[in-house]
């Protein structure tokens, strides 16, 4: 009898075992906990403070409205009504005619214009909370191209896993016109390997020009600190082209020589706009990164998604939001 019950406890401890000790977090990782939360905070109490002053605005505005309303005879109250009426008509036809046209020029960019590859593969090496800055980078990117006379076709590869679910959640995500794949890019774009070229800070490569039936590939990774070299050795094993834009030949980078996502996409952005390097990184790398200038000697350099700039992109997103994409 002794003998089942100690075989009967045995099964027991081997169907449910014992959860393993939970890991203790580095001081760095404990900071940067504590930081992510206070950010958190900060950001649920800037959303509350912005409700609140939208939701006494709009009572501000209706009570004038009804007050003018109530100091003109009918003829007058009929006019101003049917004037409003026509007004906030004119301003629909307005944004359908634009919402039409950046519709229009994305669609066009599928067939003609330069081709833009995030490579969304490193979600394992992430946290979740960088996950979703990468995620809200990503709708900085499509909103920034959306706006641009001239926009380049994005592509994301690799949307799976928390990387997905993180993408499905942003406005409007299904309606965006760009390429959306779960594989990775060398399997999905294996008849292009010829013409892909990774945008890697290690490159010796130094890339002068964007040759149109070039694909690029900005690796989408936060934080990449802790993965030095990453993409380079990647596209390496994988035999494909790498280059790295020429940052050192305008500028001195001060102290970090990493840029996000977002940034790098938007300086390509603008240099299809504007075909000028130092154009197109001054406007766009912030002021905070700029060592110096006109320095040929400099040797700074980027790629994109290394640091994490949360504050700084959740800056940018919340200035463009009322323009961020929701239906297309």
């Amino acid at each position: 009898m002794q003998a089942m019950d100690a075989e009967q406890n045995d099964q027991n401890v081997t169907a449910h075992p014992s959860p393993p000790p939970p890991q203790t977090l580095s001081k760095n990782a404990q900071k940067r906990q504590l930081k992510q939360q206070r950010m958190e905070a900060k950001k649920a109490e800037r959303r509350a403070a912005m409700k609140e002053h939208k939701k006494k605005e709009g009572e501000r505005k209706r009570k004038e409205w009804e007050e003018m309303l109530a100091s003109v005879d009918e003829e007058e109250r009929l006019k101003l009504i049917e004037s409003r009426k026509g007004l906030r008509k004119e301003r629909m036809e307005k944004r359908s005619e634009e919402k039409e046209k950046k519709t229009q020029r994305l669609t066009n960019a599928k067939e003609h214009g330069q081709n833009i590859v995030v490579d969304l593969d490193f979600s394992d090496l992430m946290t979740p909370n960088e996950i979703n800055s990468l995620a809200q980078q990503i709708m900085y990117c499509y909103a920034v191209n959306r706006r641009c006379a001239s926009p380049c076709h994005l592509w994301l590869t690799g949307c799976n896993g928390e990387m997905g679910s993180q993408l499905q959640r942003l406005p409007g995500f299904d309606k965006w016109i760009i390429e959306k794949e779960n594989r990775p890019y060398i399997e999905a774009l294996q008849d292009e390997k010829h013409n892909l070229v990774y945008l890697t800070a290690d490159s010796e490569s130094i890339l002068h020009e964007l040759d149109p039936k070039k694909m690029y590939i900005v690796g989408g990774l936060v934080d990449r600190n802790r993965w030095k070299g990453i993409t380079m050795k990647k596209a390496q094993e994988q035999g494909i082209q790498t280059a790295k834009l020429p940052i050192g030949n305008y500028l001195k980078m001060s102290s970090s020589q990493v840029l996000t996502v977002n940034q790098v996409i938007e300086i390509l952005l603008k240099f299809l706009e504007t075909r000028d390097w130092k154009t197109s990184f001054f406007q766009v790398i912030p002021q905070r990164k700029r060592g110096g200038a006109d320095s040929e000697d400099c040797q700074g350099d980027v790629e994109g998604g290394e640091e994490n700039e949360e504050g700084e992109n959740r800056l940018e997103i919340k200035k463009k939001r009322t323009e961020s994409p929701s239906s297309d």
